[in-house]
């Protein structure tokens, strides 16, 4: 029994040694040992040649020339010969169907499609029963996310977030100075980086000089509450958001100790006036940290920019915006709050293959003479969907969870007036 308590220990010794000298302290000082990349490279090889497989999988399987799979026929190709039957019809009611149902805002809730299986079972379509190879190489990947990556990812992230209130709380207690600031950043960033790992995130960074100043307000697409750690590993932000009970409400309390981050009551979120002064009072000092602020109010499905809440645009100051676009062939980063809690959604995220984005900054934009607050954020709004390659949308995400306005019916009934009488004519 001693004899397999040692062993356990040994390997613990081992596992600790490669998870501190391998991983956490390159990350510290922001470097990489490489090991990722050769991680991506092998993986891009793998799907390329997971993709290829698959196609001349389906290209050897033996197909109906107009039969689908309940019977039906796909599409009434054969109508110029004069052979119609009644289900023919079904192909079109099966088209409108889908484009009322697919509409440009529901879709923007849901993951978007990938073009080729990246091997993970969340999105497979049968592919992987094509081979016996493909099968052995998807049973592999099973086996390597879920008892190697997952563990070490799980001890990058509880050593991590634990970093983040022992080394905040600890800051906390020192008196107000240029050295608290600095130590405040460094064990902000460092616990960020590590919780970075624990994603396998390889984020490429772009337009470096266009970085969020102190006394400004940081701007970006919301596609994932990883947003926060994937933006913080490259700077400190002052974070925006209501005050939490539980853990989360532990790593909130020993944040705003050595940080001045915003943190609101539940009452005080609903007084809008309340919270633009507090914002307004934060960018007037110029030696605090920028505010990280999403204006989406909501994730979506990394495909599409939807409109921005005024409230950030309306209390001065210099927006930075930036731009997050995730690649989605190595894991899907959107959370869907409505069908994943976080928990859920965490687990997931640590069993994908990796996290890649893109993150572009651009450059600081400020209102113009005469420009209210609406056109200033959707100015901000197009920028940032340009840049990302995403979809720029005018809808409302709060569509998510609630009713279309009747504004928002009224406005689309008094375009329809107009333009249905011209199309007559």
């Amino acid at each position: 029994m001693e004899a397999a308590w040692d062993i356990a220990f040994v390997l613990f010794q081992v596992w600790l040694s490669i998870v501190v000298g391998l991983i956490m302290l390159p990350a510290m000082f922001g470097m990489s040992l490489g090991f990722t990349d050769i991680y991506i490279k092998v993986l891009v090889k793998t799907l390329e040649w997971a993709t290829l497989r698959i196609q001349r999988g389906q290209k050897e399987q033996p197909t109906l020339p107009s039969q689908s799979a309940n019977g039906e026929r796909s599409h009434p190709d054969n109508l110029a010969g004069g052979d119609f039957t009644l289900c023919d019809a079904f192909y079109f009611c099966k088209k409108g169907i889908e484009n009322i149902v697919e509409d440009q805002v529901t879709q923007r809730f849901t993951s978007e499609e990938l073009a080729s299986w990246n091997l993970l079972t969340r999105t497979n379509n049968n592919f992987r029963y094509i081979s016996v190879r493909l099968t052995i190489i998807w049973g592999l990947g099973v086996f390597i996310r879920y008892c190697i990556l997952l563990p070490l990812r799980i001890t990058l992230a509880v050593i991590g977030l634990s970093w983040l209130v022992i080394g905040t709380t600890l800051v906390g207690l020192l008196p107000s100075s240029n050295v608290k600031n600095w130590l405040s950043d460094l064990v902000h960033i460092t616990c960020y980086r590590i919780c970075a790992r624990a994603l396998s995130a390889t984020i490429r960074y772009h337009n470096k000089e266009n970085r969020p100043k102190k006394g400004g307000i940081c701007v970006a697409n919301h596609t994932s509450p990883i947003d926060i750690v994937i933006l913080a590993n490259d700077g400190c932000y002052a974070m925006v958001g209501q005050v939490h009970g539980g853990l989360m409400g532990v790593i909130q309390r020993s944040m705003v100790r050595s940080c001045p981050h915003v943190w609101f009551e539940r009452a005080e979120m609903k007084d809008r006036h309340a919270v633009a002064k507090r914002l307004k009072e934060h960018i007037a000092d110029k030696t605090k940290l920028p505010i990280l602020i999403f204006p989406e109010g909501t994730c979506i499905n990394n495909t599409s920019v939807m409109m921005f809440k005024k409230g950030s645009f309306e209390i001065g100051g210099t927006i930075y915006p930036v731009a997050i676009k995730y690649d989605p062939q190595f894991g899907d980063a959107f959370w869907n709050s409505a069908k994943y809690n976080m928990v859920s959604y965490i687990l997931r995220m640590m069993t994908s293959w990796a996290i890649v984005c893109n993150v572009w900054y651009l450059a600081p934009m400020t209102r113009q003479d005469g420009e209210d607050a609406v056109h200033f954020a959707n100015r901000v709004k197009s920028a940032i969907a340009q840049q990302g390659g995403l979809v720029d949308l005018s809808w409302d995400g709060g569509l998510k969870r609630e009713r279309v306005k009747e504004s928002f019916k009224e406005e689309q009934q008094k375009i329809s007036e107009l333009v249905i009488p011209w199309a007559c004519f």
